[in-house]
């Protein structure tokens, strides 16, 4: 059914499948900023370096971080 969905074209096969389904749906959690430790939980992965292919920030969210550690009102 999932496939019948999201197919291209109607062309059966080319859609997404579960898997592809739930990778895209970790991936938005982890661009929202959802803290690591609900990530696993809600994701089931048993440990951090599996779950950590998901994380990839990206230049704005590294420069937050840093400002964070250097405020420019020194």
């Amino acid at each position: 059914m999932l496939d019948r969905h999201t197919c291209v074209g109607g062309e059966e096969g080319t859609g997404w499948d579960p898997h592809e389904f739930r990778h895209s749906g970790l991936t938005h959690l982890a661009e929202q900023g959802v803290s690591l430790q609900l990530f696993i939980a809600k994701s089931w992965h048993k440990s951090v370096s599996a779950a950590r292919k998901y994380f990839k920030p990206g230049a704005a969210a590294l420069a937050e971080v840093t400002g964070l550690l250097a405020p420019s009102d020194r």
